[in-house]
């Protein structure tokens, strides 16, 4: 019972300051989760969120869901989904009942322009966190490149290819390449072990 509910108090905490969400939480995900808790790994964060992206729904809750159901099975992804929505639906509502054209106020424009600048600083650090982790050789540094470009510039392109089919092709790839290196690696090792046996 204490495990379900340090599940919702945590992400209670992580929702309530989920400005950006995305990428924008990986920072604070990496923080509270893998450093403070460790409730998961630097890896395992990352995949969820490759999943999380390819899923419907917003990245971070995707996520929550994820680490709940690893940490505490069914229920502990249902504590960590609720814990994450309650704080944005609380704070949703008391503006809604107690604010009238709450986006028009001249505090709230300075505010949220202020919180999109270091939107875009989180975006950066985890997008520089993650280079570093998943550009390993030259062929993932291609990859990377050929997918950014077909992404940054599907406006221009003939035909627009939607970013979860981008996804899905580089996990595919992944995978070929991964298996590829893997029978390489199997056939140097047998043909040292038939080295050493003629020795």
């Amino acid at each position: 019972m204490n495990e379900l509910l340090d599940l919702y108090i945590t992400f209670v905490k992580i929702g309530c300051v989920n400005f950006g969400g995305g990428y924008a939480m990986l920072p604070l995900l990496e923080r509270e989760l893998v450093d403070k808790r460790h409730w998961t790994t630097m890896d395992d964060l990352r995949d969820y969120f490759s999943i999380g992206q390819c899923t419907p729904g917003i990245i971070a809750l995707n996520v929550s869901t994820f680490i709940g159901e690893k940490k505490a099975g069914v229920i502990g992804a249902l504590c960590a989904t609720t814990g994450f929505l309650t704080g944005p639906i609380a704070i949703i509502l008391a503006i809604a009942a107690f604010l009238s054209n709450f986006a028009d106020l001249e505090i709230v424009q300075h505010a949220f322009a202020g919180i999109r600048v270091c939107v875009c600083v989180l975006i950066l650090q985890a997008v520089m966190r993650l280079w570093k982790k998943s550009v390993v050789d030259r062929f993932t540094l291609f990859l990377y490149l050929v997918i950014f470009a077909l992404h940054a510039f599907s406006g221009v392109l003939p035909v627009k290819i939607p970013a979860a089919v981008l996804v899905i092709c580089a996990g595919v790839i992944g995978v070929l390449v991964s298996m590829r290196n893997r029978k390489a690696a199997s056939a140097k090792a047998n043909a040292d072990t038939g080295k050493e046996a003629d020795r």
